[in-house]
């Protein structure tokens, strides 16, 4: 564990994009670029050559998005995407086929799409609670469908987690994971970041058992003006993150991408660390490596995740 966030080793003003060379011939697959840090991580990237391929939920909005960054970056920009519903598994099959079939090489698959604050309980149509069928089985399935071909080629993999995993229950509540019993926003949501977290340590710790090579990192994009919340949240919940989004606590979507990015491109990082903003409670400020707290990496709990999250996904890992 950290115990002085002080000692940043990218330095007092922490990592920025500033640090990337060329990135020309590098292929980047990313969940939820239309939007939001997502979309501005892809931004970085076209700006460095390197060519973007989403996984994206809506047509429309991809379209769009990327008739954006063409404007911006030129019609030769190499942005793509690839329909994806995390909600539903099929989705996420059928959108795992593609990216094998049409992506000749992944450099980095980054795992950033979430929902949050899902006011009322919805459940996906595999009977998930929604938060935790996109946040974490949908990220799960994919994962496992596109390892091979990351391990056989860039071998990393970029698992954006949340702050949130430290709050609401601090634990996977195997006894009800959909809330069925008491549903909350917060704690779903909460819990959901926890499982994904969970999830990609355990995963780190099977690969390197497996003798393989892939690289797992996990980072958060603090307190970031998105539209992550706005979208599901109920009226009090989007007017706080309304009034918030005036105070200090906060930060653009531009800075949110950025850890991200580092955990996408930097040597040197700890896979057992956790990367993001290191300053007013980690919510926004230099980026570095935050405090994990121990509970995270559990092996008890962990273990009872993979294997729940194989069958709910009816996909086992070939680890």
């Amino acid at each position: 564990m950290i115990e002085n966030m002080e000692n940043n080793i990218f330095g007092k003003e922490g990592w920025k994009p500033k640090r990337l060379g060329d990135l020309t011939g590098k292929t980047y697959v990313i969940t939820g670029a239309n939007a939001g840090a997502g979309f501005e991580t892809t931004k970085v990237f076209l700006s460095k050559g390197s060519e973007v391929v989403m996984l994206n939920r809506n047509k429309q909005k991809s379209e769009a998005a990327i008739a954006e960054l063409k404007k911006e970056f030129g019609s030769e920009a190499k942005v793509s995407f690839i329909i994806m519903d995390l909600a539903e598994l099929s989705s996420v099959r059928n959108a795992a086929k593609q990216v094998i079939e049409k992506v000749p090489y992944i450099d980095v698959l980054i795992c950033n799409a979430a929902i949050a604050q899902v006011t009322k309980q919805q459940l996906t149509s595999a009977g998930f609670e929604s938060q935790l069928g996109i946040n974490h089985y949908g990220h799960f399935l994919l994962i496992n469908l596109l390892f091979d071909k990351v391990e056989s080629e860039g071998k990393r993999i970029v698992v954006v987690g949340s702050n949130g995993y430290k709050m609401g229950l601090k634990k996977l509540q195997f006894e009800d994971m959909n809330f069925d019993k008491k549903y909350n926003p917060m704690n779903s949501y909460c819990h959901s970041k926890l499982a994904q977290m969970v999830f990609a340590y355990e995963l780190q710790n099977r690969i390197q058992q497996a003798g393989k090579s892939t690289e797992v990192y996990v980072c958060h994009p603090g307190a970031s003006r998105t539209t992550l919340a706005m979208e599901e949240a109920n009226f009090m919940t989007n007017l706080i993150f309304t009034i918030m989004s005036y105070t200090p606590l906060t930060q653009s979507a531009e800075k949110g991408s950025w850890p991200e990015v580092m955990c996408a491109t930097e040597d040197n990082l700890k896979q057992k660390g956790y990367y993001g903003p290191t300053k007013r409670m980690d919510f926004v400020g230099p980026i570095g490596e935050c405090k994990l707290e121990s509970f995270v990496l559990d092996s008890e709990p962990a273990k009872k995740l993979w294997e729940l999250s194989e069958e709910a996904t009816d996909c086992k890992w070939n680890l």
